[in-house]
């Protein structure tokens, strides 16, 4: 299988979990195979069963292996098995060796690249870090109480002045609808597996938004992808997939699309909402962009006022995405439910990154700070979008706003090959198929403007215009 170290620096036990995984991914051990037990793996390894046992434990506990009792343990069947092989068969090795798991743990793992235009936060120099550092001060000096668990739904007056906030928009709630998260990737996924039962037909944007996808497909849902526009949906086809399947939640994001960058407009709003009445559809909208939004414009909260809405906010993408703290509105029953399952999951969120984000949404320069940030994005838009038509690529959609671009070339066949390529220059793109319900292959990239002011890339992406 492969071999150990004992006088290397890196434990045993680690690996043992690297070994494992690593044969797993190239595909020398198949979904479904069987493992060497404990201990005839300790045996030929010459190592304690104990140091077996903890391994197999982290494998099963990450997702890699399954216990089974009496059997033994097998590869375990990965959610995107299936995607992922259709993906790499369509389009080609590059395409197998750039797949979601390889994408999240680029990002998670590898934040030293130099250049990261296919990310999906913004830029330290960004980030609200004035605010963040008066805030830490504020708290600093004050009193917390840090020996209990905190508020199930949150810090009570950062509900408030969510509360507050939303009544801007037009969105009426109470706290107590309000449901504070770990960002908005934890809001989804409570609301995915509140809502989603393996086998279940799910509707989602297509392109849609990489991490629900991937959070969606381990859940065991059935993806539906509704073609975006660069003002929406494809309402036509919206109205045939929703009398052919009949599905009972569409997950989608109006504003500031990821990975379009596509905008909504007021009469696609109302007509998905006239739909979603008609077949009897509950939609989680994920607005996680709305403060990067320079116009004020409705939601569908806002137009429904949560009968059939469940709203998703963040801070992170604004102030810090390391505090990670979102938010989820809906009606006060559902609510109940989620904090629940909230609490299963991790008793309650964090009071203390709770209070540092109140403290820098209310010493009085936030707003300032949102106004700066949303012109600066503008700026980067008009620039990246005239670099890449100067190189020939073809924008899906301007929406000088928001962090990304959603471009193609015609002589660019394969981003998920030229992502790879990318890598061995420190650049992360975030390729086409990434962001596809079914993994299909897509002529498309994502670009964070904001993480697009070096020339290296463009001369990269020029390069590959004649590579093929």
């Amino acid at each position: 299988m492969f071999s150990l170290h004992p006088q290397s620096s890196t434990p045993l036990v680690v690996q043992i979990v690297e070994g494992m995984r690593r044969l797993i991914e190239e595909g020398s051990l198949r979904a479904g195979a069987k493992v060497p037990s404990i201990r005839q793996f300790a045996q030929a390894h010459e190592v304690s069963v104990f140091t077996v046992v903890e391994a197999y434990d982290r494998l099963v506990a990450q997702g890699w292996l399954v216990s089974r009792p009496h059997s033994g343990f097998f590869v375990r069947r990965r959610a995107t098995d299936v995607q992922r092989s259709s993906a790499a068969a369509a389009a080609g090795t590059g395409a197998a060796a750039f797949d979601a798991m390889w994408y999240l743990r680029k990002i998670f793992e590898n934040r030293h690249l130099s250049m990261k235009p296919g990310c999906g936060w913004l830029p330290h120099g960004w980030l609200f870090e004035d605010g963040l550092k008066r805030s830490v001060r504020a708290l600093a000096v004050g009193e917390v109480d840090l020996a209990g668990y905190g508020d199930p739904k949150g810090f009570v007056p950062l509900r408030q002045l969510i509360r507050d906030l939303l009544a801007e928009q037009e969105v009426a709630v109470q706290p107590e609808q309000v449901l504070l998260t770990h960002g908005s990737s934890q809001a989804l996924d409570l609301a995915a597996r509140r809502l989603v039962r393996p086998g279940d037909v799910v509707l989602v944007d297509d392109p849609g938004y990489a991490n629900l996808l991937f959070s969606l497909r381990y859940l065991g849902a059935q993806l539906v992808g509704v073609p975006r526009t660069p003002t929406g949906w494809d309402l036509a086809a919206l109205e045939a997939l929703l009398a052919e399947h009949r599905p009972r939640v569409f997950f989608t994001q109006p504003r500031l699309h990821s990975p379009t960058g596509s905008v909504a407009t007021l009469s696609q709003l109302h007509r998905v909402l006239q739909l979603a009445e008609r077949h009897d559809l509950l939609i989680v909208e994920n607005d996680l962009y709305a403060d990067l939004d320079p116009d004020p414009r409705p939601s569908l909260a806002g137009l429904d006022q949560l009968a059939r809405v469940v709203h998703i906010g963040s801070f992170s993408k604004t102030v810090s995405p390391n505090l990670r703290v979102g938010y989820l509105v809906a009606d006060p029953e559902l609510v109940e439910d989620l904090a629940q399952l909230k609490m299963i999951a991790g008793l309650t969120s964090s009071e203390f990154s709770e209070r540092l984000v109140y403290g820098a949404l209310t010493e009085g320069r936030w707003r300032k700070h949102l106004k700066s940030l949303r012109e600066r994005l503008g700026q980067a838009h008009e620039r990246v979008a005239t670099r890449l038509d100067d190189l020939g690529f073809e924008l899906f959609a301007e929406p000088k706003a928001g962090m990304f671009l959603w471009a193609r070339h015609p002589d660019i066949a394969d981003p998920a090959l030229t992502a790879n390529k990318a890598t061995e220059q420190d650049i992360l793109l975030g390729p086409g198929h990434l962001f596809s319900p079914g993994m299909l292959p897509s002529p498309w990239m994502r670009f964070n403007v904001a993480h697009c002011d070096d020339e290296r890339l463009f001369a990269f992406l020029d390069a590959q215009r004649f590579a093929g």
